[in-house]
């Protein structure tokens, strides 16, 4: 098909190999050369069509129509001075697209029919506002990434007296071919406004997205770009209407509480990034680019040492050392377990598999495969005879741990599943989910027992107490403490300030370890704080405990497994050897031996001499 470009026309429409548009006898090949197949925007400076080149073997591109004012087309001193300033910012934008990839190429620019047209080159995509509409969820790992993709971009338009003016998602393309961010819809379009060229209602930028001094007097800077792409962070990171993150009582953006009413949190350091960029007054924003990119990967100051610790006791003085690298698995390691005589180890992966291993020696046995998604959590039954797992693909699945025969998946969360636990008495299981929810279920028949609701977020990790009676579920800042036999709530124990990332039971059950974003692990009793335990340069990621009682393993960013007593919270041991965030620890029954599993796709076997 082919679209004619006439904007009265009542009928665009016309078949494939005419040259005139059949209802209104508009010419329908642009300088005899490009074709519209169809519109794919419009807005108030013209239409953006997907087109063909004719003398690219019909190569696709992108036509852009901009709108001239009536009395602009009939006054030619007017539209001879507009067509000047048009073919200027072109040759801008021209030179932009020949020195950078990540700014569509010019293939042309001209006048036709006293319409102004811009030919470009189509990049093959999706804009960051369907990607939210597909469902994706922009965590802090994914706008670092689009902020250290695109801020490059900015200061490169920047340093060559360029503003774009209207950055918001949709002007945000994620090419297929590499990945990368595309900037799009800047140069002409923006530059014409305030000429009489665009619809008498257009503004240069979207409200919203744009600062005030950019709506209300035309203005803009280096710095009203930064702020729009600070706004295009934050609603991509809560997904939320961008009324619903600004307080007009303060006169701020309320992003970050609204992030954490999800269960969802940043670091202070990208906090702190976000909030200069959204700064009301232009002068206290950042003014370059370059000096985000600065702050953005800026090491934090580590905090002061702790003072010296006293002479550990004989028992506290062994030390541990690694014995084994178990390598095989593709992504990152997400969960470890220690079957309870000690034979085995079991590792879920972000490549889909569960691996199966001898403790002793390290050896693969076998490789579990059935999942769709990444695993993000493991649990061995206190027989030893059952391994549960689930994952990002919203499953459970039941396995055989001998023989490594699936038994049975189960379905009903809405969202991946994060975190399973299998009651001691070896009858049930538990599971928390991003859709907010705990479902209970039958281990043996696989049916569901209830649903716990009260949880305003993603539930990252769930526990059974060794008595059977409490269940432990974190989500947000937030531990929840639940009767396993009713699925009453029985307390809500706060005081992290960041996501609770996992939850840990001693073995008489009377204290809770808890491992928080905000680096710390905090331990509980009778519903109360006991204990902070500082030391970890990062997040902490995962929480056990030593059968004994005594002691408490974590693994965190900061690539170490610390070895914690839990009477005085004194630091006994860091183990180091990973080369990326350890995202799993597990303690054997004997307390002999820690298995840890890292982001970099590698399992550890430590060993107490």
């Amino acid at each position: 098909m082919s679209y004619c470009l006439n904007p009265d026309c009542q009928n665009p429409q016309n078949l494939d190999g005419r040259k005139y548009c059949l209802v209104c006898g508009s010419k329908l090949l642009l300088k005899d050369q490009y074709q519209a197949i169809k519109p794919i925007g419009e807005g108030g400076f013209g239409r953006t069509f997907l087109a063909e080149d004719a003398n690219r073997l019909n190569a696709r591109c992108v036509i852009k129509q901009f709108f001239p004012l009536p009395q602009i087309q009939n006054n030619i001193e007017a539209m001879t001075k507009a067509t000047q300033l048009f073919k200027q910012e072109a040759r801008q934008l021209l030179e932009l697209g020949e020195k950078h990839q990540q700014i569509p190429t010019l293939y042309g620019y001209f006048e036709q029919e006293q319409r102004l047209y811009l030919v470009q080159q189509f990049i093959d995509g999706h804009d960051l506002s369907k990607e939210l509409e597909q469902g994706a969820v922009f965590n802090e790992e994914k706008i670092r990434e689009l902020l250290n993709n695109l801020l490059p971009v900015l200061q490169f338009i920047h340093d060559h007296q360029v503003v774009h003016r209207d950055i918001k998602p949709t002007n945000i393309l994620r090419s297929q071919a590499d990945g990368k961010f595309v900037l799009i819809d800047f140069g002409v379009a923006k530059q014409l406004a305030g000429t009489n060229m665009s619809r008498a209602s257009t503004k240069p930028g979207t409200e919203g997205f744009a600062p005030i001094e950019q709506l209300r007097g035309g203005k803009a800077f280096p710095a009203s770009d930064l702020y729009s792409l600070g706004v295009t962070c934050i609603h991509l990171l809560t997904n939320a209407d961008l009324d619903d993150l600004y307080d007009p009582l303060q006169g701020s953006w309320v992003w970050r509480s609204y992030l954490r009413q999800q269960g969802r949190d940043v670091s202070d350091q990208l906090s702190q990034v976000l909030d200069k960029l959204l700064k009301e007054y232009v002068k206290h924003r950042y003014q370059s680019a370059t000096e985000v990119l600065k702050d953005l990967n800026s090491k934090p100051n580590p905090p002061s040492p702790p003072p010296p610790p006293p002479p550990p006791s004989p028992a506290e003085s062994k030390t541990w050392r690694c014995i084994h690298t178990l390598t095989g698995h593709s992504g990152s390691i997400r969960a470890v377990a220690i079957s309870p005589d000690g034979k085995t180890v079991a590792s879920g992966s972000a490549d889909k598999i569960i691996g199966i291993w001898k403790l002793g020696s390290g050896k693969l046995i076998q490789t579990l495969t059935g999942h769709a998604n990444w695993v993000r959590s493991i649990a061995i039954s206190p027989d030893g005879q059952t391994l549960v797992s689930c994952s990002a693909d919203k499953t459970i699945k039941i396995w055989n741990l001998g023989s490594g025969k699936l038994i049975q998946t189960l379905t009903g969360h809405a969202n991946g599943v994060s975190s399973v636990a299998i009651s001691p008495d070896g009858k049930a299981i538990i599971s928390g989910s991003d859709d907010g929810k705990l479902k209970l279920w039958e281990l043996s028949s696989g049916n569901l027992i209830y649903t716990l609701t009260g949880h305003t977020g993603y539930v990252l990790s769930v526990a059974i107490s060794p008595d059977g009676k409490t269940i432990a579920s974190g989500c947000g800042e937030i531990i929840k403490l639940w009767e396993l036999s009713s699925g009453n709530l029985i307390c809500n124990l706060t005081g992290h300030s960041g996501w609770v990332r996992s939850v840990a039971f001693s073995n008489d059950s009377q204290t809770i370890a808890s491992a928080s974003e905000d680096s710390t692990i905090k331990l509980w009793q009778d519903g109360k704080l006991i204990r902070t335990l500082t030391g970890h340069l990062g997040r902490v990621t995962s929480v056990a405990t030593k059968p004994d009682g005594k002691t408490i393993i974590s693994g965190g960013g900061d690539k170490t497994i610390k070895i914690w007593q839990c009477d005085s919270g004194q630091l006994m041991h860091a183990l180091r050897g990973h080369s990326d965030s350890v995202w799993s620890v597990a303690y054997s029954m004997n307390g002999q031996t820690i298995v840890s599993g890292s982001a970099d796709n590698t399992i550890k076997i430590w060993r107490c001499d």
